[in-house]
């Protein structure tokens, strides 16, 4: 990172006055934080993001009260290594969380990370995780690292996605417990849970929620009653296709178009209003940090897999989608209120990582950032108050079975990377957005650069001393 030492100056200098002012704003009590993250939402999927069809008054009217994030990227374009980089502050791939973690694999989240959880729980916050974690691959195998061992006092959820599918899921359990299926839709359990554990929250303790919704993440099902309101967007009757079957049900893979997704994240952004309705009836409310976002961006009506058939996601017309690393796939929807720190109503365009949500939470809350290891993560609190952050490097990693393998992004620049880390791609941001014009011809020592900084960051991430040997399960103990 080449930053000129009068820009690091003025960059500390604004994390410690944005730090001091949050302090004094929150007064003696650390602020709550209420972390919705949201499963497969793309750029697009939001009124307030443009989609020209689905309403989300909800969240339309969380983006008012706070900060609309404009270029946001999560840690990953797959759900595990986006979770892992969001809860430590650390590249995915440091933690050996490279890709989605699969029921009976040997891989999951080392007890020897250090969680946004843990670390939030021994600065006297109470902690609870309700919905998705997919990071192990069993939530009733105690030999796994399970979110009470990762610093969650509570935890109501499911592991990878619902089945058989978002309504009456079969795969939720509370505390390691697997229990009964549950009777409702996902997005109204965890909304029901999180509102009855915000009513036990006292007023003398701050809390942290992880609300971890499983929208809309297939298999979906929803309420008639949403689905009657979009349902000119619907062709025939609607039939769930449900997974976790023995075989795929061909039969069902039956493209009805989009109304039963747009009616899945309309559904979902009522659920969420509720939560943030019952959050306003805490007597602490208006000193709580409430961060919206989504995990990857989403499944389009571009279709990789079966269970995926009748999603519409929306990347806002940006190239590709979930599980691929040119824009649709990374760069999210986030949204950030946190009264009378930041201004509401406003949007900031600074490149911001899920990793940096690390960072910023830990500082806002007055807590340690970890020393011991590399956190990638920076605070990212000037940015949401309208100031800026230093010019700094960006590198996601998955290997996606297609061509690029590898991005990194400095500043305008995007270079994608193939699976023997060659570049084979390159774009400026700024003026392809859209990433429809390759470059890597046309500027070859802007390529060059960036392949050695490529190299030189990716060689570091895999020689960190915390990541597992073979990038599965190292036993620990």
């Amino acid at each position: 990172m080449n930053w000129g030492s009068g820009s690091v100056t003025a960059w500390l200098f604004a994390v410690v006055l944005a730090g001091l002012f949050a302090s004094a704003q929150s007064g003696a009590t650390p602020p709550n934080v209420l972390l919705i993250y949201v499963d497969d939402l793309g750029y697009g999927d939001l009124g307030s993001y443009g989609h020209p069809v689905i309403k989300t008054p909800r969240l339309d009217r969380l983006a008012q009260q706070g900060v609309r994030l404009t270029n946001y990227y999560a840690p990953s374009a797959l759900c595990s290594p986006s979770r892992a980089g969001l809860l430590t502050g650390r590249h995915p791939y440091r933690t050996g969380i490279e890709s989605w973690i699969p029921s009976g694999s040997q891989t999951w989240l080392l007890e020897r990370e250090v969680t946004l959880a843990e670390i939030l729980h021994d600065q006297g916050y109470n902690t609870a995780l309700i919905g998705k974690w997919h990071l192990n691959a069993d939530l009733g195998d105690t030999n796994q690292p399970q979110p009470n061992d990762q610093g969650f006092d509570y935890a109501y959820g499911h592991n990878a996605f619902q089945l058989p599918t978002n309504k009456n899921p079969t795969n939720v359990y509370r505390n390691g417990k697997l229990l009964a299926a549950q009777k409702g839709y996902t997005a109204q359990l965890y909304a029901d849970d999180a509102i009855g554990w915000l009513a036990q929250q006292p007023s003398n303790a701050p809390f942290f929620l992880l609300l971890s919704m499983a929208e809309p993440h297939t298999s979906i099902e929803n309420p008639p009653a949403y689905n009657r309101r979009y349902r000119q967007f619907t062709n025939g009757p609607i039939t769930a296709i449900p997974s976790g079957l023995a075989h795929p049900p061909k039969a069902l893979l039956v493209p009805r178009g989009p109304g039963e997704y747009y009616a899945n994240v309309t559904y979902m952004d009522a659920q969420i209003g509720r939560v943030l309705d019952a959050l306003g009836r805490h007597p602490n409310h208006k000193n709580t940090l409430v961060v919206f976002a989504s995990d990857n961006g989403p499944v389009t009506s571009n279709w990789i897999n079966w269970w995926e058939v009748n999603a519409y996601g929306s990347s806002g017309g940006l190239r590709g989608r979930k599980h691929m690393l040119y824009e649709g796939g990374i760069k999210v929807p986030a949204i950030i209120r946190y009264p009378d720190v930041v201004k509401p109503g406003t949007e900031s365009d600074e490149l911001i990582n899920g990793m940096d949500l690390f960072s910023t939470i830990v500082e806002i809350a007055g807590a340690k950032t970890p020393t011991d290891r590399t956190i990638d993560g920076i605070n990212a609190l000037p940015a949401l108050q309208g100031g800026v952050l230093p010019e700094r490097t960006l590198l996601w990693a998955l290997d996606t079975g297609m061509e690029a393998t590898f991005a990194l992004r400095k500043g305008d620049w995007k270079l994608l990377l193939n699976k023997a880390q060659t570049g084979i791609a390159l774009y400026n941001l700024q003026d392809d957005p859209l990433e429809l014009f390759n470059l890597l011809n046309e500027e070859p020592i802007t390529a060059a650069n960036l392949q050695a900084e490529f190299s030189s960051h990716f060689a570091a991430i895999m020689a960190d001393p915390l990541r597992p040997k073979d990038a599965r399960l190292e036993q620990e103990g």
